[in-house]
Order: C-alpha cells, then sequence, then structure tokens
C-alpha cells in the first residue's frame, strides 16, 4: 500500500496556484487547494486534481491571520494527516502610487504576502519537523530583482519572502525540511483590473525567450524542486521568467 503524499497550496485555486495543484496532482499528491474568497475557482481546480486521479480538499482560510492559519493545518492534519509539501503561493497586489498608498492597503498586502508565508511555514514546519522531512515552496516575484512602481507594498512583501526563505532554510535544514523561492516573470493568468487587455503584447518582446510565462511553466519548477531530483536544493531563488528580469535597459542593437 503506497503512502499518501500530501500537499498544501495556499491560493490553489486560479492561477498559478491552479497550474501548481494540478502539477503536483500529477506528481502523485493529494492536494489541499485553499482559497480566500473565491470557492467556485477552488472547487474547480479540486475536480481537475480529482480528475487527474489524486484526492483533493477545499479549505477556506486567510492566511494572514493565525487563527485561521491554526484552523487549516488542524483540518488537513485531521482529514489526512501531516503534509510533505506546502506551497505558500497566496498574495494580493495593490496598485497605487507610493504617496497615495493607504496604511490598511499597505497592511494588508504584507499580511497576506509575508505574514501568511511565515504564519503557513512556522505551522507547516513544526508538523513536518515530526517526521524529519518536508519541502516548502514560497512564491516570489521579479520584483525581488528590482522596484515595481506602483506596487510598493507587494514589492516590499515579496523582498521580504525571499529573505525569509534563506533564513527558514537555514534554520529548517538541520529538521529535513528544504526551503526554497520561485520567482515568476510575466505569467499570462487572470489579471487584475489594473493590468491592460494587452497583457502579453507588452511583456513579450521584453523577455528574451520570446514569449510570456505559464502557470505550467511555474508549476515545473515546483514539482522539480519537490521531487527526489530537487532535495539538494535549498534556500534558494529560481526565477521563471524567460530572462526577464536578468536584462537590464540597454541602449544599443
Amino acid at each position: 500500500m503506497s503512502v499518501q503524499k500530501i500537499a498544501v497550496v495556499t491560493g490553489g485555486g486560479k492561477g498559478i496556484g491552479r497550474g501548481i495543484s494540478l502539477r503536483l496532482a500529477e506528481s502523485g499528491y493529494d492536494v489541499v487547494v485553499n482559497f480566500s474568497s473565491d470557492k467556485e475557482s477552488a472547487e474547480k481546480t479540486a475536480q481537475d486534481v480529482e480528475r487527474i486521479g489524486q484526492k483533493s480538499l477545499i479549505i477556506q482560510a486567510d492566511v494572514g491571520f493565525s487563527d485561521q492559519v491554526g484552523r487549516l493545518f488542524d483540518a488537513v492534519i485531521e482529514q489526512w494527516g501531516i503534509p510533505e509539501v506546502l506551497v505558500n503561493n497566496a498574495g494580493i497586489q495593490t496598485w497605487k502610487a507610493l504617496l497615495e498608498l493607504e496604511e490598511e492597503e499597505w497592511d494588508q498586502t504584507l499580511r497576506t504576502n509575508l505574514k501568511g508565508t511565515f504564519l503557513c511555514t512556522q505551522r507547516a514546519a513544526r508538523e513536518m519537523a515530526k517526521r524529519e522531512r518536508g519541502c516548502i515552496i514560497n512564491i516570489g516575484s521579479g520584483c525581488n530583482k528590482g522596484p515595481f512602481p506602483k506596487l510598493a507594498g507587494y514589492t516590499a512583501s515579496k523582498g521580504g519572502v525571499e529573505l525569509f526563505t534563506r533564513v527558514a532554510a537555514v534554520e529548517l535544514g538541520p529538521l529535513g525540511i528544504s526551503v526554497n523561492c520561485v520567482a515568476p516573470g510575466a505569467v499570462e493568468i487572470e489579471r487584475e483590473e489594473f493590468n491592460p487587455p494587452n497583457y502579453s503584447a507588452i511583456w513579450t518582446p521584453l523577455t528574451p525567450l520570446g514569449r510570456v510565462g505559464r502557470p505550467e511553466d511555474v508549476a515545473a519548477t515546483v514539482a522539480f524542486l519537490v521531487s527526489p531530483e530537487g532535495a539538494f536544493i535549498n534556500g534558494q531563488t529560481i526565477y521563471v521568467d524567460g530572462g526577464l528580469f536578468t536584462q537590464m535597459p540597454w541602449p544599443f542593437d
């Protein structure tokens, strides 16, 4: 009888989170699809996980609040057991100039993106340590390398995620737990209201590989990191951006 492989994906119902959920299912994981408000998308992803042949579990929780994170992991452990993989994917953006940004908007972005990563990592690692194994993937951003104008809170939060990843990797490595950051570039997903409708057309010519990314590109990197082949990678940030954020402005042809 095979041992159940359990993965928790926060914000796993749509976009990059959905892509990761499905790829982990293809890799043999039963997937906990966490969502905060969009239950319909979470249900659709869960159904697709089950079509692949794996079990799914939908759990609502806002990862920025410790009581809800506790409820999330209590439910996972009670129903399935200790997860082997955690993907901290849940995140929000507030598109506003720095001088116009409201305190609550800043707080909400940092609470979800950075505090949520901390809370979920801490709770999952406490459980993983009991088995002396586990893999945590934090989803970063191209703004880990440079500033994104009008996204001060988002940029600050994702920069924090990268450094938090390194600290967590050093502290949790001796417990058998690896922690890495996967940082997407321009990826074609359901866009927020502030993004232009010609998103792909804008970013494609700026990307050295000549296209925008897809959720599957990010998901493939996550799947590698949680596989035996990626077991010795720890404390790293891997950019999945087609070279977009590697290049610097260059005035010559």
